[in-house]
């Protein structure tokens, strides 16, 4: 019996897309999902990828190509099969942060309804599947947040290009009040980073070096290094655009591969 009251599911061209209505929100939401051809092994990994704001579920795989990239590195053996999720953030205002809100838990929807999609819709997908979440820009202060947050249900967590504090959504939204008053957690990534310092997985974050979050992602890269919080950082050539993403996620994927 599934958790849900309605799922809608279709595939075209590779992908695959559902609509559910969510419990943690509330109302119906959408993803986008990518399952390698062909038998898939059981305890399938899976990755969740969070899009930035502006977006939805459709932006890593038709404007990032990033199942193009997994199906790459699948057929050369850098990385064994992987389910790919996309998910949106539950479309609220210019982007919900991935936090708790007043009126809907934009978390509760990631880390508990997401999960238990996969799980009843794709037999490979166990309680025993390794997890893992990386997001671009807010989609990667979402990823280091919950990986951060939640440690005992992600085998590694990514960021790219990432907003570090909550705060920083100021710059990209156009009504952070609105959002602000709404949200019930509003903190920087290294709260839970040092929170949960003694369990976290490994995770990664890398930055372009013409982004505007250039700064903020290396301060929390030098504020990880004096706590002794071990984790891989990297700074590449680009900015905050969809060529540095689509060209990168590249590095996240074999990062989780390496951790399976």
């Amino acid at each position: 019996m599934s958790a849900f009251f309605t799922t809608e599911h279709a595939a075209f061209a590779g992908l695959e897309f559902l609509t559910v209505k969510s419990n943690a929100l509330g109302r119906r939401a959408d993803l986008t999902v990518y399952a390698p051809p062909g038998p898939l092994p059981d305890n399938l990994p899976v990755v969740i990828l969070l899009h930035g704001v502006y977006g939805s579920h459709w932006a890593w795989a038709l404007k990032g190509r990033v199942h193009e990239t997994a199906q790459r590195l699948i057929d050369s053996g850098q990385i064994r099969p992987m389910l790919l999720v996309m998910p949106s953030d539950g479309l609220y205002g210019d982007g919900s942060g991935y936090v708790p809100h007043r009126t809907a838990d934009y978390e509760a929807w990631i880390v508990k309804d997401v999960v238990q999609l996969m799980r009843e819709h794709f037999p490979a997908v166990t309680a025993t599947s390794p997890l893992f979440i990386a997001g671009l820009s807010m989609g990667g202060y979402g990823a280091l947040r919950l990986g951060a947050r939640f440690p005992e249900r992600f085998r590694g967590f990514a960021g790219l290009s990432s907003i570090t504090e909550f705060g920083q959504l100021r710059a990209f939204v156009a009504d952070y009040d609105a959002l602000a008053g709404e949200a019930l957690e509003q903190g920087s990534v290294l709260d839970w980073l040092v929170r949960h310092r003694d369990r976290l997985p490994p995770f990664r974050f890398d930055c372009g070096l013409s982004d505007d979050l250039l700064e903020a992602n290396r301060a929390l890269h030098g504020q990880l290094e004096a706590l002794g919080i071990a984790h891989t950082y990297e700074e590449l050539p680009g900015g905050h655009e969809w060529p540095y993403w689509e060209r990168n996620i590249e590095r996240t994927l074999v990062f989780f591969q390496s951790l399976v």
